[in-house]
């Protein structure tokens, strides 16, 4: 009885020493445990994502990748294969687990290695969101206070999902969701049995269990949690042994990228950190919704890329990448292997010459692949001497091909074409008219090479595309779309810029008084300038500045009727827009909503509208708007400009001017006369209307002195774009080719020029953008009146012939007088000194 007394004594002394140490040990890390309370309400770090106006995911910004799922989203199996594996009575305990923690004390004894772990999944969850992973005796008593504390505040299943969502799988994938993207490309609720198993294997080491890193491990790792699910019950024997036979398949899955569309994501990106700091835009999961529309934006990228190819080929093949070898040829494998350290360039992947025979090339490509090139991709590589010089069109793959030459090769839709990076820049944005939405924007040929976002940040020289700012100022000072303008050399120079100015047209030709819509649709230099010295000078800038440009751009001399302010792309799309919209001035915008982790609508875009405050538009209110085969449908005007809660944007023209030169800029592309009677003439973007086919668009070609910038700027009822095309390097001329990109002369030869070089992207991607839709008849506004005038003097006429032809005018601006049998130039607008006129 007295050993039995002195036993008990002790081990009551014991305990109550061991009680003692406990709430001494909690006092001392007292004041260092963190406020648990905090899981109440926590912000799981998840990346910024960046959408297209229809959902479509452009980018993902952060370091971590976390897609948080409520507990009933996470597949019942992949739960239970967390428990079975890392805390088989997570349901029974108080966040520590006795019995757990003996079995691992006894394996350590007996071994003397610790083979068994302790940690429930609420002292992970307490580890994970409070403590580093230091294995320190003070940081694991830490851990079970904490541990303590969660179970207190939290329910079982709280804690389970905090887990799920928390826990880090290695390949930056935090959480079951984001892991099941990363390793295979799946969302959670379509992995197998198989699959979640290796995922819950992952949290013991996700480094060296890793089946990217090392697939043998976490193969074995993968069956240890099988068997674990299949001791307690979760499996059969059946589904165990199913699963155990699934082959490994795992692999690196980035994130899921819906349409590449690199420069507005990062325009996105750098507003977020502006707006709400670093670490808030890159962890708080907002997701941005901006207005690019995917299916135009795809058009309009190959619509850039393809404009860049053609531009690039017309001006000769500057020669192989790289040399691979030029005497012994390496095996297959090693030649493949050095050809998979090429990073493609947009559709560009490079590929080695194998053998050349007659007019073909054997090649081989990164994957493995030989394949021919034949003369169609072979006849345009003239050799490159110069901007403005090739060399003689080749006769077979020989004159520009050796063997060993490591090259550029595209699939260019029909057949495989020799190619190569190039060293042109262009860039192109699309506005919707009616808010500012823009629709496509692509900064350049590609992002990787050049992270310039040449819409936003490149001015450049704006050539003959400020000639419609002009003449909208012109038609507000009297002039109409019939008035005579004297297309003559110009005499009288512009003192103000130091030196004898004397503008001249493009080409070096003159025909006398011509109306003011055929000058701005053949961009006759003269016109312009005359255009302008009736308005005066400062009411150009003032009115130039009204659409937009920073009158800081604009110099005070008489070359700015030619187009010497430098502009950004979106300045002019922003400035086009007001032709398209019926004379109001909308903001540009791209973000169209803001939310937050939940979905929450944190901020919206409150666009400014192209009507007045009464809901007066310049569209027909049941007019019906729609992209037709790209199943995009615009807004309809009248159900935005009806809304009075929104903004509304200044008129900075009226509705009638800005018809009126939408009508001249139809001409542009369209052309008048009778060309059956020898009057016809063409417009400069004679191409556009070729291709498009449709007279419900219009444009402005743009070149600049020594062509070093070209520009196409246009649009249909429900969209504006421009196309600018020039090197980065302002000093370079686009120069001149007389030969097509198949090595036979054709109709685009010369000098590079605004129709030649920019054009083409505009046609091809308002081709593809109206496809399939019907065209729109322009209703003319009120105040807008239309009569016959002779053509030749823009008087009244009674002739119905090819001399004769509708023209449309302001209401109260028509000609009151008839063509005489002798014909005068009362019409003619005159610049002093009259002599001016006809010298």
């Amino acid at each position: 009885m007295k050993w039995l007394k002195r036993i008990v004594i002790a081990l009551f002394s014991l305990a109550l020493l061991g009680v003692g140490a406990i709430v001494a040990a909690y006092f001392y890390v007292l004041p260092d445990l963190p406020d648990v309370s905090t899981l109440k309400n926590v912000q799981l770090q998840t990346p910024l994502r960046i959408y297209s106006s229809d959902g479509k995911l452009i980018s993902q910004f952060g370091e971590k990748r976390r897609i948080p799922l409520k507990l009933d989203e996470v597949p019942k199996p992949l739960l239970q294969a967390f428990l079975a594996t890392e805390d088989a009575r997570f349901y029974e305990h108080g966040g520590i687990d006795p019995v757990g923690v003996l079995r691992a004390a006894i394996v350590m004894l007996t071994t003397g290695e610790k083979k068994q772990g302790a940690s429930t999944i609420t002292m992970q969850v307490a580890r994970n969101f409070f403590l580093t992973r230091d294995k320190t005796i003070i940081r694991k008593v830490k851990e079970i206070f904490i541990s303590y504390h969660i179970e207190q505040l939290l329910t079982k299943d709280e804690i389970l999902e905090l887990y799920v969502n928390r826990i880090y799988l290695g390949q930056r994938a935090y959480g079951v969701g984001a892991a099941a993207q990363v390793y295979f490309g799946k969302n959670v609720q379509d992995l197998s049995l198989s699959e979640m198993s290796l995922i819950a294997g992952l949290p013991k080491a996700p480094s060296t269990l890793n089946p990217i890193t090392s697939p043998s491990r976490a193969l074995a790792r993968r069956n240890v949690v099988l068997m674990r699910m299949n001791e307690v019950g979760y499996i059969n024997q059946a589904e165990y042994e199913a699963a155990l036979q699934e082959p490994l398949v795992a692999k690196y899955h980035g994130a899921e990228i819906d349409l590449y569309a690199p420069y507005i994501s990062e325009m996105a990106r750098d507003y977020m950190v502006q707006k709400y700091g670093e670490e808030a835009a890159y962890t708080n999961g907002y997701n941005v919704y901006t207005t690019i529309s995917s299916d135009l934006q795809l058009l309009a990228q190959q619509a850039l890329r393809n404009n860049v190819y053609a531009y690039d080929e017309r001006h000769g093949y500057r020669g192989p990448a790289a040399v691979l070898w030029t005497d012994v040829k390496p095996d297959n494998a090693q030649i493949q292997a050095e050809l998979a350290k090429i990073v493609p360039v947009q559709e560009l992947q490079p590929a080695a010459v194998l053998s050349i025979d007659g007019q073909q090339a054997k090649v081989l490509t990164a994957k493995g692949e030989t394949k021919i090139i034949n003369w169609d991709g072979l006849k345009w590589a003239r050799k490159f001497i110069t901007d403005k010089r090739q060399g003689a069109v080749p006769k077979s793959a020989a004159d520009m091909l050796n063997v060993g030459e490591r090259i550029w090769i595209r699939d260019n839709g029909q057949h495989l074409q020799l190619s190569q990076v190039p060293e042109v820049a262009s860039a192109t944005v699309s506005l919707d008219p009616y808010n500012g939405a823009i629709r496509t924007l692509v900064g350049g040929y590609s992002f990787s090479q050049s992270q310039y976002n040449r819409v936003t940040q490149a001015k450049r020289q704006l050539g003959s595309n400020i000639k419609p700012f002009i003449y909208a100022a012109a038609l507000e000072k009297g002039f109409t779309l019939a008035t005579l303008i004297n297309n003559a050399p110009i005499n009288k120079p512009d003192i103000s810029q130091g030196t004898a100015w004397r503008p001249k047209n493009s080409p070096d030709i003159y025909g006398g008084p011509t109306r003011l819509r055929v000058g701005l649709a053949q961009s006759i230099n003269v016109m312009s300038v005359r255009a302008m010295r009736h308005i005066g000078l400062d009411a150009a800038i003032d009115k130039l500045t009204k659409f937009g440009f920073d009158p800081n751009d604009l110099p005070r001399n008489e070359s700015l009727a030619l187009g010497s302010p430098s502009v950004t792309p979106l300045q002019v799309a922003t400035a086009f827009n007001a032709f398209a919209n019926g004379g109001f001035l909308v903001e540009p915008f791209y973000i169209e909503r803001v939310e937050d982790s939940y979905g929450n609508v944190i901020e919206r875009a409150n666009p400014t509208l192209a009507c007045k405050p009464n809901g007066a538009t310049a569209q027909s209110s049941d007019e019906v708007m729609a992209f037709g085969d790209n199943n995009l449908a615009a807004e309809a005007p009248v159900a935005q400009c009806f809304e009075q809660t929104g903004r509304f944007a200044p008129q900075i023209i009226s509705e009638q001017t800005a018809f009126l030169i939408t009508e001249a800029l139809k001409s542009v592309i369209w052309g008048g006369g009778d060309w059956s009677k020898g009057t016809g003439w063409q417009g400069t973007a004679w191409r556009a209307a070729q291709l498009i086919k449709r007279h419900d668009i219009a444009g402005k070609t743009g070149t600049t002195n020594e062509s070093r910038d070209t520009w196409f700027s246009g649009f249909s009822p429900t969209l504006t774009s421009t196309f600018w095309v020039g090197f980065d390097d302002h000093g370079r001329q686009l120069g001149r080719t007389a030969w097509n990109a198949n090595g036979e002369k054709d109709q685009i030869t010369g000098t590079e020029a605004g129709a030649k070089t920019a054009g083409p992207g505009w046609n091809e991607f308002m081709h593809n953008v109206l496809k399939g839709t019907p065209e729109t008849t322009a209703i003319p506004p009120e105040g807008i009146v239309s009569v016959r005038i002779d053509l030749a003097t823009g008087k009244l006429t009674r002739k119905t012939d090819y001399t004769s032809a509708f023209e449309y005018f302001i209401s109260g601006t028509e000609p009151k007088e008839y063509i005489s049998e002798t014909q005068d130039e009362n019409n003619l607008f005159i610049d002093a000194p009259a002599d001016d006129l006809f010298q």
